[in-house]
């Protein structure tokens, strides 16, 4: 596996999910291509992962709006991003003291609607509203940032796909995927097959079965935000000093995603994925729930594919992974206040087993 080419980060068409939170970003040249407008409607694509109807429902909102979506011809790009350390306000009118409809979290991204006196009109999942040009990025600043949080998933489209140990049908198999299975992408070097992330190692599977999407992540209306605060309340979860106190359900919870993501894992590795959960989980640009961090938008792919919902109802985590949740819930880190990991693609970070933290 060393020295292979990973996956490029500028990627095949972006998609926007429709809930809160950072994604975890991968960053590669893509040797001057830009995948991002090969795939899915380009930049314009920016809704919900496998969609189709995605610019039909951009375009569909801003005739609603009365608006005309920016093209390539007249801006750079319509991919607009946050560029805050936590939330940027989004609101009903181009002026501060209009109401506020939303909130577009560090990282994430949107589509532009309309622009007029240092305010953007963007939508982004469910938000549709204006916020300050001072707070977000465009064009080749954008793009980069994408590229940067993004990740490319791929979502069978077949009844069952082999995933097989190297690009051939001749290669033996590792195991089968049902239609509708979410995993994420390591490279698209052979135009046939897609090199995935299959339980740790690098797995194959036909192009011709697969629906890639390049993922970034959306803001919260505040109607969600208000539904997902009610949800934390009731579920008596809260941060105290380094510690944070929860209940058993949700410390299962964070066992399996570790179970999902490192259970092949050295526990130093199992322990790392947890630390960067917890870390999410204490900082002010995440949500702030165990369940909240797993569960948002595009953050975990065990997550999406309900590989974690699966492994948590059965039990089915190790004993190390279930005490590597107890121990990052305590408080430690072996990762110190990071807050992303990969599989190990280059990038400059802190390796440790086949994922790099950063």
């Amino acid at each position: 596996m060393a020295g292979r080419r990973r996956l490029p980060a500028a990627l095949f068409g972006l998609s926007l999910a429709m809930c809160v939170t950072v994604q975890a970003g991968m960053t590669a040249q893509a040797s001057g291509r830009n995948f991002l407008d090969d795939l899915n409607g380009g930049v314009a694509a920016i809704l919900d992962p496998g969609n189709n109807n995605t610019t039909e429902i951009i375009n569909a909102t801003a005739r609603e709006l009365n608006l005309t979506l920016y093209s390539e011809e007249e801006e750079e790009s319509s991919l607009v991003m946050a560029n805050v350390q936590n939330a940027l306000n989004v609101r009903s009118e181009p002026r501060e003291d209009a109401k506020k409809v939303g909130l577009l979290y560090k990282d994430c991204g949107g589509v532009i609607l309309d622009r007029q006196n240092g305010w953007t009109l963007l939508q982004s999942g469910n938000i549709v509203g204006w916020a300050s040009d001072e707070y977000l990025l465009f064009g080749e600043e954008a793009q980069a940032l994408a590229n940067e949080v993004g990740r490319m998933i791929a979502t069978i489209n077949t009844e069952t796909l082999r995933v097989r140990a190297e690009a051939s049908v001749e290669s033996s198999i590792y195991g089968l995927l049902p239609k509708g299975e979410i995993v994420e992408v390591v490279n698209t070097d052979n135009e046939e097959w897609i090199c995935i992330d299959y339980e740790g190692d690098d797995g194959y599977v036909s192009a011709e079965y697969v629906t890639l999407d390049f993922q970034i992540d959306s803001g919260e209306t505040i109607e969600e935000i208000k539904a997902r605060e009610a949800a934390e309340r009731e579920a008596k979860r809260h941060v105290n000093y380094g510690e944070y106190t929860t209940d058993a359900d949700s410390t299962k919870l964070l066992a399996a995603l570790i179970q999902c993501e490192a259970g092949g894992e050295p526990y130093e590795g199992q322990l790392a994925v947890a630390s960067v959960v917890m870390n999410r989980v204490r900082s002010g640009a995440y949500p702030n729930s165990i369940h909240g961090v797993i569960y948002a938008s595009g953050q975990f792919t065990p997550a999406m594919s309900g590989k974690v919902n699966s492994v948590y109802e059965s039990g089915r985590y190790s004993s190390s992974c279930l005490q590597a949740a107890q121990e990052a819930i305590a408080g430690t880190s072996n990762v110190g206040d990071m807050t992303h990991f990969r599989r190990n693609d280059g990038r400059d970070g802190l390796v440790i087993g086949h994922h790099v933290f950063y």
